[in-house]
């Protein structure tokens, strides 16, 4: 059965908990140390009920199961969830701001199938429609390749702050979307 893509609802929120939690144990794994990924469960990596609201959130099903899930906000936050203290949730400017890739996730039973390319084109179309000429995101490390291989350059490393002296490597990476 071919993979569908829609907007995330608040009632999806129980199971994008379970798939972000699957999918950074599952995928993340090669990048960061057990360490990192528990702190970065518990302070970064989790459902942004913002994007959901925003609209800007999408999920990709398999039948009745979420396959992947990922968005694009128009508000300032670059990453992390609801627990995130350094929101920013102001809005961008887009004749000016890049928006901001965010929260793409898949479960490892569905990696390399398609999902993350699905949610990465419909959230680059969305930000186009919406008048955004650049976006930007903090990719994690073994999200790299996927968007690499879409565009995206890489400008900047990074270091997320998890507590403990814990920190989680990411790289700014962003994509200048051609005219139409």
């Amino acid at each position: 059965m071919p993979f569908t893509l829609r907007l995330a609802t608040a009632d999806d929120a129980p199971a994008l908990h379970e798939l972000i939690e699957a999918s950074v144990r599952g995928l993340q794994a090669g990048g960061y140390s057990p360490q990192q990924i528990d702190a970065a469960l518990r302070g970064v990596f989790g459902v942004d009920t913002q994007l959901v609201a925003d609209g800007t959130y999408f999920v990709v099903t398999d039948d009745d199961a979420i396959a992947g899930c990922g968005g694009w906000s128009r508000r300032r936050t670059l990453y992390g969830g609801d627990q995130w203290a350094a929101r920013e949730d102001s809005l961008l400017d887009p004749a000016r701001d890049a928006a901001k890739i965010r929260a793409f996730f898949v479960h490892p039973r569905f990696a390399r199938r398609g999902v993350g390319t699905m949610i990465l084109r419909a959230c680059e179309s969305a930000a186009a429609a919406a008048g955004f000429t650049r976006l930007e995101m903090g990719a994690t490390l073994t999200g790299i390749p996927l968007y690499r291989a879409h565009g995206y350059i890489e400008r900047e490393p990074a270091e997320v702050p998890l507590g403990n002296g814990v920190t989680l490597p990411i790289v700014r990476m962003e994509k200048v979307l051609p005219r139409i």
